[in-house]
């Protein structure tokens, strides 16, 4: 039998963090591995416990979830953690920094169990949890914010048609969207999908969309 997906809790209002333990824990293939209140006891505890993912808050005391986000999954880190970022406000700021500081995805606090269950599950598989939807939001209100850097369009490896599917990534559409645009299939929209975030040396779709926009390949 697979071992069951390993999470580690962290929150700083105690009703939300048993609330998500107890969720969580009463699953057969997730298990928690420990839960704490603020930011630099979860890098502590990630650093101790290994989890598959963490579950973390954006304003905690001590270290908030940005930083400690930073500190477990951001560039430069040896051995990231997936971290699954929950909020009170869709879309704030603390969002995006949390999301470029290398969290995998994010999920409203007041969202349903069965939606926290398959935010931990999504990430855990190296996926992103980031609606299109969402992501057009997201880029739309904070593309200002992601300057880009010396790099240009011509120094990036990629072959045409993956600056294509990149360019459609980081504009919000889904497999499906880039392969109607495109006219190719569904599964050589995968394959693309996963060649571009191999060259690029980046985790997931979210990281692929802030790379996109501070290359100014879409803006």
């Amino acid at each position: 039998m697979t071992a069951p997906l390993r999470v580690l809790i962290c929150d700083d209002q105690p009703l939300i963090r048993t609330g998500f333990t107890t969720i969580v824990g009463a699953q057969p293939d997730l298990e928690v591995v420990g839960e704490c209140g603020d930011g630099r006891a979860a890098v502590e505890l990630a650093g101790r416990l290994r989890p598959d993912v963490v579950v973390m808050d954006v304003r905690m005391p001590v270290l908030d979830g940005i930083e400690a986000t930073r500190l477990l999954a951001g560039a430069g880190v040896a051995h990231p953690v997936k971290v699954l970022v929950v909020t009170t406000f869709n879309l704030d700021e603390y969002v995006y920094e949390a999301l470029r500081a290398g969290a995998s995805g994010f999920l409203l606090k007041d969202a349903p169990p069965a939606q926290l269950l398959h935010g931990i599950r999504t990430v855990a598989t190296g996926a992103a949890l980031l609606a299109p939807e969402v992501t057009r939001q997201l880029v739309g209100r904070y593309a200002a914010r992601i300057r880009p850097i010396e790099d240009t369009p011509d120094d990036v490896a990629l072959t045409p048609r993956e600056l294509e599917v990149l360019r459609l990534i980081a504009d919000g559409r889904s497999n499906g969207e880039i392969a109607a645009t495109l006219v190719i299939s569904h599964e050589t929209v995968k394959t693309y999908v996963s060649r571009i975030l191999t060259k690029l040396g980046l985790r997931d779709r979210v990281q692929a969309v802030v790379y996109a926009y501070r290359r100014g390949l879409v803006t």
